[in-house]
């Protein structure tokens, strides 16, 4: 049975993620991804030959239609984790200091920082917790682009901590809407028990 997927205008990892919960939910056919840049065709492609799955890519009119053929059950090979059944939380804090992700052109960074969010809502293991201070309290209310994606890890569970202090110096604490306020002893405490911390 053949399903078509049209991610046309969504970056990645959306397109990915969508493909791979099509393979998952059917046992035989083909899943039909259709996408509009490279980094999409190439991620899936790579999707797909992790799983060990046959795929075919054609082109037309700029758009890409990526054909993976599927037949019973999903071998994944070795050195690909990109799981999105079940949810289980590792003692893990991520600390958030900023609104976008990496350094250079701020557009990108919003992007790569939604796509960020957005995958751990998707991911098999979320982390304990998160922590926005300085500019990455932006996140966390009015007009933030991942209000929904961090609603859903706050469901799954996950903790969401903004600073107080920076919420207070940005005048936004009742903007606030989506986790609880937290002090710097807080965030130094919840870093310091978790077993492992990463600072974006």
């Amino acid at each position: 049975m053949d399903k078509e997927i049209d991610m046309r205008g969504k970056q990645c990892p959306i397109p990915v993620i969508q493909t791979k919960k099509a393979l998952e939910s059917e046992k035989d056919g083909r899943i039909i991804t259709i996408v509009d840049n490279d980094v999409a065709k190439e991620n899936i492609s790579k999707l797909a030959k992790s799983m060990n799955l046959r795929a075919e890519i054609k082109e037309s009119k700029g758009d890409f239609y990526i054909e993976i053929y599927k037949e019973g059950d999903i071998q994944i090979s070795e050195g690909l984790e990109f799981p999105s059944k079940g949810v289980n939380r590792e003692d893990l804090t991520i600390l958030i200091t900023k609104d976008t992700l990496g350094e250079g052109n701020r557009e990108l960074g919003e992007v790569l920082m939604k796509g960020y969010i957005y995958t751990l809502t998707e991911a098999t293991k979320t982390p304990r917790r998160l922590l926005f201070l300085n500019s990455g309290i932006k996140l966390t209310v009015e007009g933030s682009l991942v209000i929904d994606h961090l609603r859903k890890l706050e469901e799954k569970g996950v903790e969401i901590i903004s600073c107080g202090a920076c919420l207070d110096y940005y005048k936004v604490k009742n903007q606030l809407l989506v986790g609880g306020v937290g002090n710097m002893y807080d965030i130094v405490e919840k870093s310091n028990a978790a077993k492992k911390t990463i600072t974006l």
